[in-house]
């Protein structure tokens, strides 16, 4: 266990400095492209950029915080902390977003009632636009890949603020595009746009925060795969009650079974660690699991 909790803390430090150094970049290109290719849009997504330097490095703290092994005041380990990131990784993404489309509506509404007019941007915005769309595709790819090894829900958060990015690139691609052929005030508007589904993803991802804290069920596919654990075990008659909670990026499971009233007490407890190390090797992510046993005349 402790040399696994070191290999996914390794990985969330690794995947967290290497998309600091991205967003690092990203900032400064948006920044430089923005200011010569008058783009506001650009310039408004180079924030967002450098709001994410700070996220990957909160990650990358909370992550190794997280991975400690059990103490005398946490003895169920620190795994909330990473999923409680994940709903400030979702807040932070939806403060984002308002202060962009803050930006679009008063954009929009001078050029409309105001005649205030929007520049037009030039082909080093458009380049800047698309190659972030790259760059931030090929991070959600590789992001979302590492949280599936370290079984990171922050990194997961993370990875979907990248695909989130890219979303808005795109619709800056979209914007800077229109503005290019005539259409200025389509900038801002598909900078609006794209606002709605980067929403979604900050809610999708504050959920899944959420369930991990308040110690959510597993779903019916990991339940059904404990069923049929406990089915295979020798000695076991049936299953009188079966509770797990998400706890963090792990699960637990409490479960009591039914064994045949006239064994022994060695063997009716033979059969639970039997069944408590089968859970634990077989069943992903299973930090804990334990096991009641009842005589069969005893069955609720």
């Amino acid at each position: 266990m402790i040399n696994q909790l070191k290999t996914e803390a390794l990985i969330i430090k690794k995947t967290t400095i290497w998309t600091m150094l991205l967003n690092l970049f990203l900032f400064i290109m948006k920044v430089i492209a923005g200011i010569i290719g008058n783009s506001t849009a650009i310039i408004s997504d180079a924030v967002n950029s450098a709001g994410d330097v700070g996220t990957a490095f909160f990650v990358m703290i909370t992550g190794k915080f997280s991975r400690k092994e059990n103490d005398d005041d946490h003895q169920y380990g620190h795994e909330k902390y990473e999923s409680m990131v994940s709903v400030f990784l979702g807040v932070a993404i939806i403060i984002t977003v308002i202060e962009i489309a803050k930006a679009a509506i008063s954009t929009i509404y001078g050029y409309i009632f105001l005649d205030i007019p929007i520049e037009k941007p030039t082909y080093i915005a458009l380049i800047a636009a698309v190659l972030t769309i790259v760059i931030k595709e090929a991070m959600y790819q590789f992001t979302v890949r590492a949280s599936k090894k370290a079984n990171s829900p922050s990194l997961n958060a993370m990875a979907w603020d990248h695909r989130g990015d890219v979303l808005s690139a795109l619709g800056v691609v979209i914007g800077i595009g229109g503005a290019m052929l005539g259409v200025v005030v389509l900038e801002p508007i598909a900078s609006l746009v794209i606002c709605i589904f980067i929403l979604i993803v900050a809610i999708r991802i504050i959920k899944v925060g959420v369930s991990q804290v308040v110690d959510q069920a597993a779903d019916t596919e990991t339940i059904d795969e404990i069923i049929a654990v406990v089915a295979s075990q020798k000695g076991v008659i049936a299953i009188d009650d079966l509770k797990t909670r998400i706890f963090g990026a792990k699960l637990y499971v409490d479960i009591e079974i039914a064994v045949n009233p006239e064994i022994s007490l060695q063997l009716a407890h033979e059969i639970a660690e039997k069944l408590h190390d089968e859970i634990e090797a077989k069943i992903k992510n299973v930090k804990h699991c334990m096991v009641h046993v009842n005589p069969l005349e005893q069955k609720r």
